[in-house]
């Protein structure tokens, strides 16, 4: 009896390495569909045909509309798209998807995917509602799928070079200031499409304006420059300086996150005259400045002059497609950090401060945010 326990035990033990293993070997493409069409990032998916790491198995679209407008411009067959959420996932099986709605509908495709163990990946932010981030924190946990946030500043090798700069503490000292600049000219007036400005202009279906839709960059980046530490307090202000434009939203907004020791200064605007994601970084003894994704200067008590730094995604080991990370996080080839940029750990705090911000300027008054 005794040696048939023993004998059990070893080859449940076999079974489950072996189930490990082979998922961390597959070669196979992830099998991924969409949910939601309507954001204006939704035709990257499409634009990766010299990529075989996934293979799009399904389309979630309810505007037949917009799904026929897909279907003409990238030759997709009829059959990839369905109006009904529950049907597609039960019919073509994926093991992820990615959320390409409105930022409200977030919650709704974790809730669908995950009791289903299927992965999911959002675009950013997390969520605008720190209630619907808890939910979805809590059914990713109860179901063992990953959630992760996709930003496009995730992609970026200055963002990457930023964080390991600061982590010479002997040369640019502690994180003392932080001044993030991200947006545009306003979605449309770049020309965006009708159906990603109806949602990203409502504040119900995206949460604000400028304020979500750029002031989470700096909110992600922050997070993982401070190594998960949540900011005391937030205190933010906004405006619609176009009326005529966005009635219903902010244009413009400025969020403050006060650390104790550290400040963050968030500039998220729609009236930015030129598109900029950019950022400066101030230790005790240096700073660090990025232009771009790739232009970067430095400075530090050591050197009386500034140095100029240009980087590349790949000396940093930087992916510049997150639908290859995503499939790299699935097949476990790489381990996602507690508070690195698409994590959910990073994502649940920028929900937080983002929920805070919209509270500080509607209230005109700082919000402090609970300690753990």
């Amino acid at each position: 009896m005794k040696n048939s326990l023993i004998l059990l035990i070893l080859m449940m033990f076999n079974f489950q390495h072996q189930t490990v293993f082979a998922q961390q070997t597959s070669q196979e493409p992830v099998r991924m569909a969409m949910m939601g069409l309507s954001h204006g990032h939704s035709p990257w998916i499409f634009n990766r045909k010299d990529k075989s790491d996934v293979e799009l198995v399904g389309i979630y679209e309810p505007d037949e509309k917009l799904a026929a407008s897909f279907a003409k411009r990238y030759d997709l067959g009829k059959d990839l798209f369905f109006s009904d959420a529950d049907q597609m996932l039960d019919k073509v099986m994926p093991e992820a998807v990615l959320a390409f709605g409105s930022i409200y509908d977030h919650l709704m495709v974790v809730e669908k995917a995950a009791p289903r163990g299927i992965h999911v990946m959002v675009e950013k932010p997390l969520s605008a509602y720190y209630e619907h981030a808890v939910k979805m924190k809590a059914l990713a946990e109860q179901h063992g799928i990953h959630l992760l946030t996709n930003f496009e500043t995730s992609w970026y090798a200055s963002t990457e070079k930023t964080y390991q700069l600061l982590q010479d503490k002997a040369t640019f000292g502690k994180i003392r200031k932080a001044v993030f600049h991200h947006g545009h000219r306003g979605p449309k007036e770049i020309g965006v499409g009708k159906e990603f400005l109806d949602w990203l202009t409502d504040p119900v279906q995206n949460g604000g304006g400028a304020l979500i839709d750029f002031g989470c960059y700096g909110a992600n980046i922050m997070t993982y420059l401070m190594e998960g530490r949540k900011p005391i307090s937030v205190t933010a202000i906004t405006n619609t300086f176009k009326p005529e434009v966005y009635p219903k939203v902010d244009d413009e907004a400025t969020i403050i996150l006060d650390y104790g020791d550290a400040q963050a200064i968030i500039q998220a605007s729609w009236n930015w005259p030129f598109d900029r994601k950019d950022m400066e970084v101030y230790g005790v003894s240096g700073h660090v400045i990025s232009e771009n994704r790739s232009k970067m200067r430095i400075r530090s008590w050591s050197s009386n002059e500034e140095q100029l730094l240009e980087v590349t995604p790949e000396e940093l080991g930087v992916y510049v497609d997150p639908f290859s990370y995503f499939a790299d996080v699935i097949r476990g080839k790489i381990n996602v950090e507690e508070y690195s940029l698409y994590s959910l750990g990073n994502n649940m705090i920028v929900a937080e401060i983002l929920d805070a911000a919209r509270q500080s300027a509607a209230k005109g008054q700082t919000v402090y945010l609970k300690s753990e």
